[in-house]
Protein backbone atom coordinates (compact mmCIF):
# COMPACT_ATOMS: atom_id res chain seq x y z
CA UNK A 1 0.00 0.00 0.00
CA UNK A 2 1.07 3.61 -0.69
CA UNK A 3 1.77 4.51 3.17
CA UNK A 4 -0.60 7.42 4.32
CA UNK A 5 1.96 9.99 4.78
CA UNK A 6 4.05 9.50 2.06
CA UNK A 7 5.05 12.73 0.32
CA UNK A 8 5.40 14.55 3.83
CA UNK A 9 9.02 15.49 5.26
CA UNK A 10 9.67 16.62 8.36
CA UNK A 11 13.22 18.24 9.53
CA UNK A 12 13.46 16.78 13.05
CA UNK A 13 16.09 18.38 15.51
CA UNK A 14 15.35 16.25 18.77
CA UNK A 15 16.43 14.77 21.99
CA UNK A 16 14.74 13.15 25.36
CA UNK A 17 11.39 11.17 24.72
CA UNK A 18 8.88 13.65 23.75
CA UNK A 19 9.74 14.85 20.20
CA UNK A 20 11.47 11.60 19.10
CA UNK A 21 8.80 9.75 19.67
CA UNK A 22 6.57 12.39 17.40
CA UNK A 23 8.67 12.31 14.63
CA UNK A 24 8.92 8.41 14.74
CA UNK A 25 4.94 8.45 14.73
CA UNK A 26 5.04 10.15 11.18
CA UNK A 27 8.00 8.25 10.23
CA UNK A 28 5.80 5.04 10.74
CA UNK A 29 3.18 6.29 8.56
CA UNK A 30 5.34 7.00 5.74
CA UNK A 31 6.62 10.59 6.33
CA UNK A 32 10.25 11.13 5.46
CA UNK A 33 11.68 12.16 8.42
CA UNK A 34 15.20 13.48 8.65
CA UNK A 35 16.73 13.82 11.79
CA UNK A 36 19.76 16.37 12.25
CA UNK A 37 22.58 15.10 15.51
CA UNK A 38 25.99 16.93 16.73
CA UNK A 39 28.72 14.80 15.41
CA UNK A 40 29.08 11.77 17.75
CA UNK A 41 25.64 12.13 18.56
CA UNK A 42 24.00 14.40 20.70
CA UNK A 43 22.33 14.43 24.14
CA UNK A 44 20.63 10.72 24.68
CA UNK A 45 23.51 9.28 22.30
CA UNK A 46 24.09 6.82 25.11
CA UNK A 47 21.69 6.50 27.25
CA UNK A 48 20.29 3.56 28.57
CA UNK A 49 19.13 0.43 28.09
CA UNK A 50 22.56 0.22 26.28
CA UNK A 51 24.18 -3.05 24.71
CA UNK A 52 27.44 -4.36 26.08
CA UNK A 53 28.93 -2.63 23.61
CA UNK A 54 27.62 0.36 25.14
CA UNK A 55 25.18 1.20 21.59
CA UNK A 56 21.87 2.23 23.28
CA UNK A 57 19.26 0.59 22.70
CA UNK A 58 17.03 3.32 23.73
CA UNK A 59 17.83 5.68 20.95
CA UNK A 60 17.45 3.29 18.63
CA UNK A 61 13.79 2.83 19.58
CA UNK A 62 13.17 6.06 19.48
CA UNK A 63 14.26 7.00 15.93
CA UNK A 64 13.32 3.51 13.82
CA UNK A 65 12.25 4.37 10.45
CA UNK A 66 14.17 8.02 10.07
CA UNK A 67 17.19 9.03 7.91
CA UNK A 68 20.00 10.70 9.44
CA UNK A 69 22.52 13.46 9.18
CA UNK A 70 25.35 14.77 11.45
CA UNK A 71 26.66 18.28 11.47
CA UNK A 72 28.49 20.16 13.38
CA UNK A 73 25.88 22.75 15.29
CA UNK A 74 28.41 24.76 16.16
CA UNK A 75 29.56 25.87 12.70
CA UNK A 76 27.68 28.53 10.54
CA UNK A 77 27.66 26.54 7.42
CA UNK A 78 26.52 23.61 8.76
CA UNK A 79 23.48 26.15 10.14
CA UNK A 80 22.80 26.87 6.31
CA UNK A 81 22.91 23.51 5.58
CA UNK A 82 20.37 22.79 8.09
CA UNK A 83 18.13 25.68 7.27
CA UNK A 84 18.22 24.67 3.23
CA UNK A 85 16.86 21.46 4.81
CA UNK A 86 14.16 22.82 6.62
CA UNK A 87 13.14 24.92 3.94
CA UNK A 88 13.07 22.36 1.48
CA UNK A 89 11.07 20.26 3.35
CA UNK A 90 8.53 23.13 4.69
CA UNK A 91 8.08 21.53 7.77
CA UNK A 92 10.38 21.14 11.13
CA UNK A 93 9.74 19.57 14.95
CA UNK A 94 11.94 19.97 17.52
CA UNK A 95 12.14 20.04 20.87
CA UNK A 96 15.77 22.75 21.22
CA UNK A 97 15.66 26.22 21.69
CA UNK A 98 13.75 27.69 19.22
CA UNK A 99 15.58 30.61 18.88
CA UNK A 100 18.25 32.28 16.08
CA UNK A 101 18.49 30.01 12.81
CA UNK A 102 16.00 27.76 14.66
CA UNK A 103 13.55 30.43 15.61
CA UNK A 104 10.37 30.43 13.34
CA UNK A 105 10.42 34.26 12.63
CA UNK A 106 14.09 33.58 10.82
CA UNK A 107 12.85 30.25 9.20
CA UNK A 108 9.09 31.61 7.67
CA UNK A 109 10.80 34.77 6.07
CA UNK A 110 12.32 32.48 3.50
CA UNK A 111 9.44 29.49 3.80
CA UNK A 112 5.84 31.53 4.96
CA UNK A 113 3.91 28.12 4.44
CA UNK A 114 6.22 26.56 7.05
CA UNK A 115 5.07 24.10 9.65
CA UNK A 116 7.01 24.63 13.06
CA UNK A 117 5.93 23.18 15.71
CA UNK A 118 8.61 22.94 19.00
CA UNK A 119 8.63 20.78 22.42
CA UNK A 120 9.11 22.82 25.29
CA UNK A 121 9.53 21.64 28.83
CA UNK A 122 7.13 24.34 30.60
CA UNK A 123 4.72 27.00 28.53
CA UNK A 124 7.22 30.09 29.63
CA UNK A 125 10.55 27.68 27.63
CA UNK A 126 11.80 26.56 30.58
CA UNK A 127 13.10 23.21 31.57
CA UNK A 128 10.87 20.60 32.81
CA UNK A 129 11.40 16.22 31.98
CA UNK A 130 8.34 13.53 32.39
CA UNK A 131 9.72 13.23 36.37
CA UNK A 132 9.79 16.44 37.25
CA UNK A 133 6.41 17.40 35.53
CA UNK A 134 4.67 13.97 37.54
CA UNK A 135 5.77 14.59 41.11
CA UNK A 136 3.82 17.82 40.83
CA UNK A 137 0.34 16.15 38.96
CA UNK A 138 -0.79 14.49 42.03
CA UNK A 139 -0.55 10.66 40.85
CA UNK A 140 2.67 9.51 42.99
CA UNK A 141 0.67 9.93 46.29
CA UNK A 142 -2.32 8.35 44.79
CA UNK A 143 -0.04 5.44 43.66
CA UNK A 144 1.21 2.67 45.64
CA UNK A 145 0.34 0.28 48.59
CA UNK A 146 -2.68 2.02 50.63
CA UNK A 147 -0.99 1.83 54.06
CA UNK A 148 2.01 4.30 52.52
CA UNK A 149 1.86 7.47 52.89
CA UNK A 150 5.50 8.15 50.60
CA UNK A 151 5.21 9.25 46.64
CA UNK A 152 5.35 6.14 44.11
CA UNK A 153 6.39 7.26 40.95
CA UNK A 154 5.62 5.38 37.73
CA UNK A 155 8.60 3.93 35.52
CA UNK A 156 6.70 4.29 32.20
CA UNK A 157 7.20 8.60 30.95
CA UNK A 158 3.68 8.64 30.05
CA UNK A 159 3.74 12.28 29.87
CA UNK A 160 6.88 12.25 26.85
CA UNK A 161 4.76 9.80 25.28
CA UNK A 162 1.42 11.34 25.09
CA UNK A 163 3.13 14.89 24.54
CA UNK A 164 5.02 12.58 21.48
CA UNK A 165 1.53 12.00 20.14
CA UNK A 166 0.32 15.41 20.59
CA UNK A 167 3.32 17.09 18.81
CA UNK A 168 2.46 14.14 15.75
CA UNK A 169 -1.24 15.46 15.91
CA UNK A 170 -0.38 18.89 15.77
CA UNK A 171 2.01 18.71 12.78
CA UNK A 172 -0.40 16.78 10.69
CA UNK A 173 -2.99 19.09 11.52
CA UNK A 174 -0.93 22.21 10.61
CA UNK A 175 -0.32 20.06 7.32
CA UNK A 176 -4.31 20.04 6.75
CA UNK A 177 -4.28 23.73 7.16
CA UNK A 178 -1.76 24.09 4.71
CA UNK A 179 -3.03 22.36 2.04
CA UNK A 180 -6.49 23.91 2.69
CA UNK A 181 -5.05 27.84 2.98
CA UNK A 182 -1.55 27.62 2.12
CA UNK A 183 -0.75 29.12 5.35
CA UNK A 184 2.18 27.84 7.51
CA UNK A 185 1.93 27.28 11.33
CA UNK A 186 4.22 28.56 14.02
CA UNK A 187 3.36 25.78 17.06
CA UNK A 188 4.41 24.75 20.77
CA UNK A 189 3.34 22.41 23.13
CA UNK A 190 4.20 21.88 26.92
CA UNK A 191 5.14 18.78 28.48
CA UNK A 192 3.73 20.31 31.50
CA UNK A 193 0.59 21.67 29.49
CA UNK A 194 0.04 18.03 28.15
CA UNK A 195 0.49 16.61 31.42
CA UNK A 196 -2.17 18.89 33.36
CA UNK A 197 -4.52 18.74 30.56
CA UNK A 198 -4.98 15.11 30.48
CA UNK A 199 -5.30 14.87 34.73
CA UNK A 200 -8.16 17.50 34.30
CA UNK A 201 -9.47 15.05 31.14
CA UNK A 202 -9.53 12.16 33.50
CA UNK A 203 -12.01 14.49 36.16
CA UNK A 204 -9.02 14.80 38.79
CA UNK A 205 -9.25 18.69 38.58
CA UNK A 206 -12.42 18.66 39.03
CA UNK A 207 -12.68 16.31 41.93
CA UNK A 208 -10.45 18.28 44.13
CA UNK A 209 -12.55 21.83 43.21
CA UNK A 210 -15.82 20.25 43.17
CA UNK A 211 -15.83 18.26 45.31
CA UNK A 212 -13.01 19.21 47.27
CA UNK A 213 -11.98 15.63 48.15
CA UNK A 214 -8.40 14.34 47.43
CA UNK A 215 -8.11 11.01 45.98
CA UNK A 216 -7.01 7.69 48.44
CA UNK A 217 -4.44 5.14 47.26
CA UNK A 218 -6.01 1.80 46.45
CA UNK A 219 -3.28 -0.16 46.19
CA UNK A 220 -3.62 -2.21 42.75
CA UNK A 221 -7.77 -2.01 43.03
CA UNK A 222 -9.21 -0.12 40.20
CA UNK A 223 -10.94 3.17 41.71
CA UNK A 224 -14.85 3.42 40.75
CA UNK A 225 -14.87 -0.17 39.44
CA UNK A 226 -14.34 -4.13 39.56
CA UNK A 227 -10.67 -4.51 39.03
CA UNK A 228 -8.15 -6.67 40.86
CA UNK A 229 -5.06 -8.59 41.19
CA UNK A 230 -5.39 -12.31 42.25
CA UNK A 231 -2.96 -14.94 42.40
CA UNK A 232 -2.91 -18.62 40.55
CA UNK A 233 -2.68 -22.36 42.19
CA UNK A 234 0.27 -22.08 40.64
CA UNK A 235 1.67 -18.71 41.66
CA UNK A 236 1.40 -16.36 39.10
CA UNK A 237 -0.05 -13.41 39.33
CA UNK A 238 -3.30 -12.10 37.53
CA UNK A 239 -5.37 -8.80 36.65
CA UNK A 240 -9.18 -9.20 36.50
CA UNK A 241 -11.91 -6.79 35.62
CA UNK A 242 -15.70 -6.16 35.55
CA UNK A 243 -16.75 -2.75 33.97
CA UNK A 244 -19.62 -3.66 31.45
CA UNK A 245 -21.86 -5.87 32.35
CA UNK A 246 -20.63 -8.54 30.38
CA UNK A 247 -17.28 -8.51 32.03
CA UNK A 248 -18.89 -8.57 35.45
CA UNK A 249 -21.29 -11.57 34.62
CA UNK A 250 -18.78 -13.44 32.62
CA UNK A 251 -15.84 -12.73 35.92
CA UNK A 252 -18.69 -14.08 38.33
CA UNK A 253 -19.80 -17.77 36.06
CA UNK A 254 -16.36 -18.42 35.48
CA UNK A 255 -14.91 -17.72 39.52
CA UNK A 256 -18.29 -19.77 40.50
CA UNK A 257 -19.16 -16.43 42.52
CA UNK A 258 -22.32 -16.20 41.17
CA UNK A 259 -24.11 -16.79 44.19
CA UNK A 260 -22.11 -15.79 46.68
CA UNK A 261 -21.66 -12.25 45.08
CA UNK A 262 -25.95 -12.01 44.46
CA UNK A 263 -25.79 -12.87 48.72
CA UNK A 264 -22.89 -10.13 49.32
CA UNK A 265 -25.44 -7.34 46.95
CA UNK A 266 -28.53 -8.10 49.41
CA UNK A 267 -27.00 -8.21 52.37
CA UNK A 268 -25.16 -5.17 51.50
CA UNK A 269 -28.05 -3.44 49.96
CA UNK A 270 -25.82 -2.37 46.60
CA UNK A 271 -26.89 -2.68 43.20
CA UNK A 272 -24.36 -4.29 41.37
CA UNK A 273 -25.11 -2.84 37.98
CA UNK A 274 -23.64 0.59 39.48
CA UNK A 275 -20.20 0.66 38.79
CA UNK A 276 -19.49 2.22 42.43
CA UNK A 277 -21.75 -0.09 44.27
CA UNK A 278 -18.72 -2.99 43.10
CA UNK A 279 -15.97 -0.66 44.07
CA UNK A 280 -17.44 0.09 47.53
CA UNK A 281 -18.11 -3.77 48.02
CA UNK A 282 -14.76 -4.78 46.20
CA UNK A 283 -13.25 -6.52 49.40
CA UNK A 284 -16.19 -8.43 49.76
CA UNK A 285 -16.43 -9.56 46.02
CA UNK A 286 -12.53 -10.36 46.30
CA UNK A 287 -12.95 -12.95 49.31
CA UNK A 288 -15.74 -15.02 47.22
CA UNK A 289 -13.92 -14.56 43.64
CA UNK A 290 -10.41 -15.18 44.60
CA UNK A 291 -10.81 -19.38 45.97
CA UNK A 292 -11.20 -20.83 42.34
CA UNK A 293 -8.84 -18.64 40.95
CA UNK A 294 -6.64 -19.80 43.91
CA UNK A 295 -7.32 -23.38 43.13
CA UNK A 296 -6.33 -23.76 39.59
CA UNK A 297 -2.93 -22.96 37.74
CA UNK A 298 -2.88 -20.23 35.25
CA UNK A 299 -3.40 -22.40 32.09
CA UNK A 300 -6.47 -23.31 33.34
CA UNK A 301 -7.65 -19.99 35.02
CA UNK A 302 -6.71 -18.59 31.43
CA UNK A 303 -8.77 -20.95 29.22
CA UNK A 304 -12.05 -20.50 31.10
CA UNK A 305 -11.20 -17.23 31.26
CA UNK A 306 -11.17 -16.74 27.45
CA UNK A 307 -13.94 -19.05 27.11
CA UNK A 308 -16.22 -16.82 28.82
CA UNK A 309 -15.16 -13.56 28.23
CA UNK A 310 -13.57 -12.43 31.06
CA UNK A 311 -11.05 -8.98 30.73
CA UNK A 312 -8.05 -10.39 32.33
CA UNK A 313 -4.24 -10.11 31.89
CA UNK A 314 -1.52 -11.49 33.19
CA UNK A 315 1.39 -9.77 35.37
CA UNK A 316 4.44 -10.12 32.94
CA UNK A 317 8.02 -9.44 33.27
CA UNK A 318 9.54 -7.66 30.59
CA UNK A 319 11.53 -10.89 29.42
CA UNK A 320 7.98 -13.39 29.73
CA UNK A 321 6.71 -10.69 27.39
CA UNK A 322 9.56 -11.23 24.83
CA UNK A 323 9.65 -14.77 25.53
CA UNK A 324 6.14 -15.95 25.97
CA UNK A 325 3.47 -13.16 25.03
CA UNK A 326 2.69 -13.66 21.11
CA UNK A 327 1.62 -10.16 20.52
CA UNK A 328 5.22 -9.34 20.96
CA UNK A 329 6.39 -11.79 18.34
CA UNK A 330 6.41 -11.94 14.53
CA UNK A 331 3.29 -13.78 15.28
CA UNK A 332 1.91 -10.70 15.54
CA UNK A 333 1.12 -8.07 12.46
CA UNK A 334 3.18 -5.50 14.15
CA UNK A 335 6.31 -6.99 15.22
CA UNK A 336 8.92 -8.19 12.77
CA UNK A 337 12.70 -8.78 13.50
CA UNK A 338 14.64 -6.16 12.36
CA UNK A 339 18.69 -6.00 11.81
CA UNK A 340 19.70 -2.71 13.81
CA UNK A 341 23.33 -1.54 12.81
CA UNK A 342 25.86 -1.67 16.27
CA UNK A 343 23.13 -3.74 17.84
CA UNK A 344 21.91 -7.07 16.02
CA UNK A 345 18.59 -8.69 15.08
CA UNK A 346 15.70 -8.23 17.67
CA UNK A 347 11.90 -7.12 17.46
CA UNK A 348 10.57 -4.00 16.29
CA UNK A 349 6.90 -2.45 15.68
CA UNK A 350 6.23 -0.49 13.06
CA UNK A 351 3.04 1.67 13.94
CA UNK A 352 0.23 0.22 16.00
CA UNK A 353 -2.61 2.06 13.44
CA UNK A 354 -3.41 -0.66 11.07
CA UNK A 355 -4.94 0.13 7.67
CA UNK A 356 -7.22 -2.62 6.36
CA UNK A 357 -5.60 -5.24 8.80
CA UNK A 358 -2.22 -4.38 7.81
CA UNK A 359 0.87 -1.86 9.27
CA UNK A 360 1.15 0.88 6.35
CA UNK A 361 4.96 0.76 6.68
CA UNK A 362 7.52 -2.17 7.23
CA UNK A 363 9.57 -2.33 10.80
CA UNK A 364 12.73 -0.06 9.34
CA UNK A 365 16.30 0.01 12.17
CA UNK A 366 17.16 3.43 13.45
CA UNK A 367 20.26 5.08 11.63
CA UNK A 368 23.50 5.01 12.40
CA UNK A 369 24.19 8.73 13.11
CA UNK A 370 25.17 10.49 10.00
CA UNK A 371 24.23 7.00 7.57
CA UNK A 372 22.16 9.61 5.31
CA UNK A 373 24.84 12.74 5.44
CA UNK A 374 26.24 12.43 1.94
CA UNK A 375 22.44 11.26 0.19
CA UNK A 376 20.74 13.77 1.74
CA UNK A 377 23.30 16.44 1.23
CA UNK A 378 23.25 15.52 -2.54
CA UNK A 379 19.42 14.20 -3.20
CA UNK A 380 17.99 17.06 -0.75
CA UNK A 381 20.35 19.97 -1.59
CA UNK A 382 21.74 19.17 -4.90
CA UNK A 383 25.20 19.39 -3.80
CA UNK A 384 27.79 17.66 -5.97
CA UNK A 385 30.58 15.19 -4.54
CA UNK A 386 33.10 17.86 -3.99
CA UNK A 387 30.96 20.07 -2.68
CA UNK A 388 30.24 16.71 -0.02
CA UNK A 389 34.41 15.30 0.09
CA UNK A 390 34.74 19.51 0.96
CA UNK A 391 32.03 19.50 4.16
CA UNK A 392 34.17 16.54 5.31
CA UNK A 393 37.08 17.40 5.10
CA UNK A 394 36.25 20.97 7.18
CA UNK A 395 34.88 18.75 9.78
CA UNK A 396 31.15 20.24 8.72
CA UNK A 397 29.39 16.74 8.52
CA UNK A 398 29.81 13.41 8.94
Amino acid sequence: MVPPLDGLQVIEGSAFVAAPSGGMTLAQLGADVIRFDQIGGGLDAKRWPLTADGESIYWAGLNKGKRSISVDLRSPRAREILTALVYGAGTFLTNFPARGWMAYETLAAERPDLVMLAVTGNRDGSTALDYTVNCALGYPYATGPVDSDEPVNHVLPAWDLVCGQTAALGILAADRHRLRTGEGSNMSVALSDVAIAAVAAMGHVGEAQVNGTERQRFGNDLYGAFGAEFRTADDERIYAVGISPKQWSSLLEATEATDAVAVIEAAGGYDFRDEGDRFRARADVIAVVSPWIGANPLATVGSRFDELGVCWGRYQTFTQLVDEDPRCSTESEMFREVEQPGIGTYLSPGSPIAFDDRIPVEPAPAPRFGQHTDEILAEELGLSAAEIGTLHDDGIVA
